[in-house]
This record gives C-alpha cells, structure tokens and sequence, in this order.
C-alpha cells in the first residue's frame, strides 16, 4: 500500500469513528489485464492496513451484510488468462444494473473495435479536436444491438451524457461541476464525452462500480483523491439515472514531493512495508499522515489515536500537499518516549528488537565485561529510558549507542584526543587527573545519585584549586560553569568516545565502575603520550 492509499484510508477511517459510523473495505481493483494484476496485492492491502491499526468493520475477512467486497474474485483460475475473466464476486449486479440504463435510454452498447477507435483518436488529436467518442453506435437500434450482443460481438457499453452535467456540493471545495456540457465543436467532427461502465470483458469500470456498490453497500460519506474530481459529475448522472441519492463526497488534494510533483507509487520507499521494516511506529506514521492536508485547532501535532478522532472533521487543505517528512522523525521519538513511559507492549517489542542487532556483541569480549553478570534483556531496556528522546529505530539506537554494547576503537578516542590537544585544550591534562578521583567510589555506592554529587565535588575542588593555585593548564576555565562543562567534556571523551547520548553519569551507572573506570585511565594514558609526543616535536 502507498502513503496516499494510507491517508484515503486514514480520513475515512476517522470519519467513521468520529461520527459512529462504520468504516468498509472494498477491493475496487476493476482492471484486471495481465499487466495490472499482482498476485496477494489483497492479502498485502489488508495487512498494510491492520498493522497501521485501521481495522474495518465490513469488507474482506471480516465480512458484513452488504457483501461481497470484492469486485473481482481474486482465484487461481483468474490468474489463468486462458479462463473466462468475466466472472465477478459482483457481476450480476453490475449487469442488472447496465441493463436498466440501456433500457430507461441512459447507456448504449458501443461495438466499434480497438483500431477504429484507436484511429478515431489519432485522426482527431492531429486536427487539435478533443479525442472524445463520436457516438458512431449510437444510432443502432434496441433490436439490432441486441441481438448482436446476443450473438457474442465484441462490445462495450457507454454512459450517454447529458448535454450539460450537474453540478455537485463538495464537502471541501464547495460548488463543483461544469457550467456547460463540452459541446461538439462541428458538425462534421463531433466528440461526446460518453465514459464506458462495461468494458468487453464482462467487467464493470470503477465509474459503474463504485456508484453501484455505494448504493447497495449504503455509503454515506466517501472521501477520495481530487483525481476523481472531474469524474464526480458523471456519477452523478448515473445516480439520476437510478433515482438514487448519491453520497456526500470530499476530495482531497494530491500528495506532492519537495519538487511538487505527484508521489509516485513505484516509489518503494513510499511503500507502507518500507517504513515497517525500517522500524516507524503505526501510531507515529497515522499520526503524520494525519496531519498532509488536514488542520486541527490544538497547539501540538502529537495527535494519538484518541486525540486524532476526537478532533476530527473534514478541514482538509485545498490544494495539493508536500509530503515532508522532517515531522515524522520527530513523532517518532515523542511516542518512543510514550511508549517507553507507559512500559507498553511497543517498549517490549522495541527492546527486542535491540537485542537482536546487538547480543552478538554482549556474549563476548566487551560486551560480557559490561554486563558483568546483568541480565541482557534488563540490561538494553535500562539503556533504551536512558537515550529515550533520541530513539528513531532500532538500527540508528544500537549504532548511536554503540559505547554500551561493545568496546570503543583506540584510535577514534586517539584522533579526537589529537584534534582537542591540538586545538590548546590544555586543561584536558589537569582535568584528566582530577577525573581520576572518580575511583573513590566503591562499587557498592557506584550509582547515579552518587555519581552526580561526586562529579559535582570533583569540579568544584578542582576550580577552587585552579583559582587558588593558578594551574597553567587551567586557565581557561573562568568559572564554575566552564569548567563543569570541560569536566563532563572530557568524561564523554573518555568514556563514549565523543559521542551524544544520555548524561554522563547515567551512562556511567549503566557501564558501571570497571568499565568506566578503565576507560578513563585509557584515554589518560593516550593523553599524556599525545602530549609527550608534542613536547618531543619542540625539542630542537
């Protein structure tokens, strides 16, 4: 399923819920050439939409008492292209329903071949004329038209249009339909505007089909693409032609990339099954959808599911929207940390599915000095509430937060230590001594609360001393601020690399003291052989 399917679904989906009415699923796949019809494209629709939680009330699987929901029996014997392709969950119907307006006068049987129309559209496109049908078989009787349909003559059957189509009240743009019915523009090239309902196959086009099951299935509300604006006035005058009361419609505008042109559907990264795998939340990209084309009154855009239908209504946006998806990142990481808070059955899925990109890495070396005996479950759930505002997807979370999973690369704490020294963080040597004193701290008190009131006196001694002592490497720390900043700086380093993550002593308290402390004295010693190196680099 592609993102503007989902969002089609999404707003009737809403639409139903908000206003107590039941949301169904049709298969509306009327075109049925070799070409067109993908095997399990049903079965796919139907878990696309499930797991995005758009669960229908009627339609396939589940039933209803206006079935079938299938417009075309999807079987074996249908994929055979050797089989009558006419045969239809709802082909009577459709029939039924043809018969009666080519016997009220409302559609005529057309038997004119592929080439002759064909050649009817060339001839008339190089003239500049509209390559409309020029109702060549209009003129056949009742009787000779049926009797060559009896006969087995290839034909279709047209809607004949009326010389001006009516206009029509469109929840979103209001007014809608032409003024004047497109008139032949001579009299010797006329071109009428005749949509076919029956194609020569025996199968309904979804102009026939959708306003025949509409009516039986008793739609009230349909909400679909503004593609199917221009269309709307021919069905219409088929809901005139059947005296029935067509439904309430609402177009919505067409999703657009950052070029403004149409997403395309061959476009896989659009497809529901790639933000599946690429671990986007259901709720996080409901959410999103949402929000391409639809104004609400709150003050944020962090709409759950209850949220969502409470607010609902049909304020879309007139015109065309850019699917942008800055917003959806930052969704995501709101109901991570929902889900995380609330320890809901998502946060248990999302520690697994962690574990399985980085327990090879925690059943040895490293790894296995870091759990130090911890549970590995509890252990990458403890790190999950600790980096909880930054989680995307399980592949950026263990990459971002590798440091805890296994050991860091000598030479990456090498080359950021150079690029510091380097750059005269000369305070990185008292500092680095003065973190020493971190190993105060038995493993029995090695706890957060603890790790914080240690760094907090560590700092506050060491700019003391500074002050007092006026230690040269020290200088650039001016006051408590900076030099807190410079201590935690310098732990990050160490400790994880340089790389973000969650507070230092709460990365510290997951590491715990072995591993952190053994960390620190690595890069210490790294430290002072960098500046061993640049000292020996000055002696003439």
């Amino acid at each position: 399923m592609h993102l503007g399917s989902l969002r089609t679904a999404l707003f009737n989906y809403l639409l139903a819920r908000a206003t107590g009415g039941q949301f169904l699923l049709r298969i509306e796949d009327t075109d049925q050439t070799k070409k067109r019809t993908v095997v399990g494209a049903e079965e796919r629709i139907c878990r696309d939409l499930q797991w995005a939680g758009l669960q229908w009330d009627e339609g396939p699987e589940v039933g209803g008492q206006y079935g079938p929901y299938r417009q075309v029996k999807p079987s074996p014997e249908y994929l055979d292209w050797t089989t009558d392709r006419s045969k239809s969950e709802r082909a009577g119907l459709y029939k039924a329903h043809v018969n009666q307006l080519l016997h009220s006068g409302h559609a005529y049987r057309c038997f004119c071949s592929s080439d002759r129309l064909n050649s009817l559209a060339k001839h008339r496109s190089q003239l500049g004329l509209p390559t409309d049908y020029d109702r060549t078989c209009f003129g056949i009787s009742t009787e000779e038209s049926d009797n060559r349909a009896s006969k087995g003559d290839s034909h279709v059957v047209r809607l004949k249009a009326p010389d001006v189509y009516p206009k029509y009240h469109d929840l979103v743009y209001g007014s809608v339909g032409r003024l004047e019915q497109r008139r032949p523009l001579n009299h010797i090239e006329p071109a009428y505007d005749d949509p076919i309902l029956l194609k020569s196959d025996g199968l309904p086009t979804y102009h026939l089909a959708n306003v025949v099951d509409d009516h039986h299935m008793k739609i009230t509300h349909v909400i679909r693409a503004v593609e199917w604006m221009s269309s709307t006035p021919k069905h219409i005058v088929m809901y005139n032609a059947f005296g029935w009361e067509p439904p309430a419609f609402a177009h919505v505008g067409l999703l657009q990339d950052d070029n403004r042109q149409k997403l395309s559907k061959r476009n896989l990264d659009l497809d529901i099954q790639t933000f599946k795998k690429n671990g986007t939340f259901p709720e996080a990209l409901i959410n999103h959808v949402a929000l391409l084309g639809w104004s609400h009154p709150l003050k944020t855009d962090f709409l759950p599911w209850p949220e969502l239908i409470a607010n609902f209504d049909l304020k879309f946006t007139k015109g065309n929207t850019v699917a942008s998806f800055g917003k959806l990142k930052y969704l995501q990481k709101l109901y991570a940390q929902k889900y995380i808070r609330e320890g809901s059955p998502t946060f248990e899925v999302m520690v697994n599915d962690i574990l399985l990109i980085v327990e090879k890495h925690l059943k040895d070396g490293e790894g296995l000095k870091i759990l130090k005996g911890r549970d590995i479950r509890d252990y990458v759930a403890a790190v999950l509430r600790a980096d909880a505002k930054q989680y995307t997807s399980p592949g950026d979370f263990a990459g971002r937060n590798r440091y805890f999973f296994r050991s860091l690369k000598e030479s990456d704490i090498r080359s950021i230590l150079v690029e510091k020294y380097s750059a005269g963080d000369d305070e990185l040597v008292a500092i680095s001594s003065a973190a020493s004193r971190l190993d105060e701290v038995p493993a029995t008190e090695w706890t957060t609360s603890n790790l914080k009131a240690k760094v907090d006196r560590i700092v506050c001694d060491f700019f003391e001393l500074a002050a007092r002592t006026r230690i040269p490497e020290a200088e650039g720390l001016k006051d408590l601020n900076m030099a807190t900043k410079a201590f935690l700086g310098w732990l990050r380093t160490a400790i994880i690399g340089g790389l973000s993550g969650p507070s230092m002593v709460d990365t510290m308290t997951l590491l715990q003291r072995d591993v952190s402390l053994r960390r620190l004295q690595e890069a210490e010693v790294l430290l002072k052989q960098i500046r061993t190196s640049k000292v020996e680099q000055k002696v003439p």
